[in-house]
Formats: C-alpha cells, sequence, structure tokens
C-alpha cells in the first residue's frame, strides 16, 4: 500500500465554513461577458460583408472538386488556377443565390430562409445549372 501524505484539518466545532468573499469577487470579476441574441450575427454579416476573402477553405473546395471530377472522368489534374477561377465564381453564385431567398423571404413576410425561397430564386434568375439538378431533401 502506498503512502500518502496527511494534510491538517481544521475543525469547524459544528459550524459552517465562512465563504471567502475574495474570491467570489475574483470569480464575478472574469465572467465572460455575454452579447444580447443576434448581436454576435449581425456583427459577423458586417464582416463578411466587407472582406473579399474566399469563404470556402481552399483545400476543401479542392477535394470536393476532385471527388465530383472522379464521377465524370478517372482522375483529372487541375490547375491551381483553375480551381481558384472556380471557387471564385462558386462562391459568386452561391453569394447571388443567397441574396435573392433571401429577398423572396422577406416578399413572404419571414425572416428564415426556407427551400422554396431558393427554389423560386433559382427559377426567377434562371440560375438553374440545368432543368434536372435540383434541391433534394435527404433523409
Amino acid at each position: 500500500m502506498a503512502r500518502i501524505k496527511q494534510t491538517f484539518q481544521i475543525s469547524s466545532r459544528g459550524q459552517a465554513p465562512r465563504k471567502d468573499f475574495k474570491n467570489i469577487r475574483n470569480l464575478e470579476a472574469t465572467r465572460k461577458y455575454r452579447y444580447k441574441p443576434g448581436t454576435v450575427s449581425l456583427r459577423e454579416i458586417r464582416k463578411f460583408q466587407q472582406s473579399t476573402d474566399l469563404l470556402i477553405p481552399r483545400l476543401a473546395f479542392q477535394r470536393l472538386i476532385k471527388e465530383i471530377a472522379l464521377f465524370v472522368k478517372s482522375p483529372v489534374r487541375f490547375q491551381s488556377a483553375a480551381i481558384g477561377a472556380l471557387q471564385e465564381s462558386a462562391e459568386c453564385y452561391l453569394a447571388t443565390l443567397f441574396e435573392e431567398a433571401n429577398l423572396c423571404a422577406i416578399h413572404a413576410k419571414r425572416v428564415t430562409i426556407q427551400k422554396k425561397d431558393i427554389e423560386l430564386a433559382r427559377r426567377l434568375t434562371s440560375g438553374g445549372l440545368h432543368p434536372s439538378f435540383s434541391i433534394r431533401k435527404t433523409s
């Protein structure tokens, strides 16, 4: 059996231990500030509207492109400039689609974008890639 160091315990004589008010004040001072709901999301919207950076990570988009290309043809190689151009145009298309879907939702007196808003925006702008391509519900 291993030996352990014993610590000295102060007897409280049946009384409850005193609270340490200094530590309680320190805990209250270090508590993280909580913003009201929606404040942070509005700040993020402003930040992303002002930035010109690409929003989808490059490596994730590159993997997606290569995976899609495998369905069409055996392994295909891409130049980095080609992947950059594809990503730029894809993000531009998606941003425009969501802007128009947001306008459709606002017209329907809603705040939340729904599937039918995106479908209507695609139909109005003829933005579909192909008539057979549609957003399908996945289970």
